[in-house]
């Protein structure tokens, strides 16, 4: 059963957004779509589109390419390697990355932008193609609630 499709933002999005998050436009063919490394692994792969270097305490938002199609009732969330934070004390400045169904429609494509915090006390150096976090789908449920009639029109605290 399938229930969503990651797919690459357009070229001009992805120029943007690296020119506002990186200081510098990157072509959109170097990202990759994710990608689950095993049969069982539940998480997908999320590459990067260039060397980023994260001095301690840095926070640096990283344009990963990608947006995703996905089902209502389900989420991405997104997660990060559990190499980097173990090994590197590198973690996710948000904790967890929420993607809902909606964003894909969103003012920015829907571009799913990670920003990654350095906890540790040595400068960590990683490489374009390196894998750096992890998405993974779950279902959700709705608690009995009042109709929500509000529509998405960002990303990181677009919705207040």
């Amino acid at each position: 059963m399938f229930i969503a499709e990651f797919k690459k933002v357009s070229e001009s999005q992805f120029k943007v957004d690296t020119k506002k998050q990186l200081g510098e436009e990157l072509s959109i063919e170097d990202v990759r779509i994710p990608e689950r490394a095993t049969s069982g692994s539940a998480g997908y792969d999320f590459y990067l589109p260039c060397d980023i270097t994260l001095k301690p305490g840095d926070i640096v938002k990283v344009p990963s390419g990608i947006r995703c199609q996905i089902n209502d009732g389900y989420v991405l969330e997104i997660y990060p390697r559990s190499s980097l934070g173990f090994k590197y004390q590198i973690a996710l400045a948000n904790t967890v990355g929420i993607i809902d169904s909606d964003y894909f429609n969103a003012d920015n494509e829907g571009h799913i932008i990670v920003a990654l915090v350095n906890r540790g006390n040595q400068v960590v150096e990683l490489k374009k193609g390196d894998r750096f976090v992890q998405g993974i789908f779950k279902q959700y449920f709705l608690a009995k609630e009042e109709d929500v009639t509000a529509v998405r029109s960002g990303g990181f605290g677009s919705t207040n």
